[in-house]
């Protein structure tokens, strides 16, 4: 009998292909909504890797130019009032209000310092959503993943005993194979989700970094502007 058991164990085929062709088709369907959670989620990391290194090196480039000596009306005419980095978007809000607040005889309005400052806080969020934007994705299938690969299991499993129930057999050959095709459903889940909780927690660290250079940025461009307002 163990012989036996063990030569139709031998037979069946337990590579992943054969596994998912053989699952049924709710439990097929659970897989590849993880495979496909799981490539988007890599594309998304991916895609965030470069783009936090752009930034990074973007602010890296106008922080030397900023802190350079040349005036700020002379770098804000080179950048244009619609450039392109991330530091240089905020540099040009604060300047652009500032040239804004200035009447046609040289005097300020008032409430100059308010509004640059909002202006600049602005385009600040405007970078924040940019950047932040998939990682939402990622949380959600960090937190979601096993629990969808959890409901192909039960399924899985559920109609596993369905098929010892209907042929009376509980022979390890007869159970193993469905078991197994339920399993790979929270495999993939995990698959999914690890790397998803992982990656989100390290982007969600770079981002918050980038957002604080930004910040502080901001903060001493404006107190440039501040002393520039209190002496006219």
């Amino acid at each position: 009998m163990e012989t036996e058991t063990l030569a139709m164990a031998q037979e069946i085929d337990f590579s992943m292909l054969a596994l998912f062709a053989r699952a049924t088709l709710t439990v097929k369907f659970v897989m590849i909504a993880l495979i496909i959670m799981s490539f988007w989620s890599w594309a998304i990391i991916i895609q965030k890797h470069i783009s936090f290194r752009q930034a990074r090196r973007e602010a890296a480039i106008f922080d030397r130019a900023f802190w350079s000596g040349e005036p700020l009306d002379e770098l804000f005419e080179r950048l244009g009032p619609q450039p392109e980095g991330a530091s240089e978007k905020i540099f040009a809000a604060g300047m652009l209000e500032w040239r804004r607040s200035h009447r046609h005889d040289g005097g300020l309005i008032a409430g100059a310092q308010s509004r640059i400052d909002r202006s600049m806080g602005v385009a600040i969020d405007k970078e924040s959503e940019r950047l932040n934007a998939g990682l939402s994705f990622l949380a959600t299938t960090g937190s979601t993943a096993p629990f969808i690969g959890l409901f192909g299991t039960v399924w899985g499993i559920k109609h596993a005993f369905e098929q010892i129930a209907i042929s009376q057999n509980t022979n390890l050959a007869v159970v193993a194979p469905g078991i197994a095709e339920a399993l790979l459903a929270t495999a993939f889940g995990l698959v999914a989700a690890i790397p998803a909780v992982v990656f989100y927690n390290k982007l969600n660290a770079d981002s918050e970094r980038i957002i604080g250079g930004y910040e502080a940025f901001s903060d001493e461009f404006a107190t440039i502007l501040s002393r520039q307002l209190d002496a006219a």
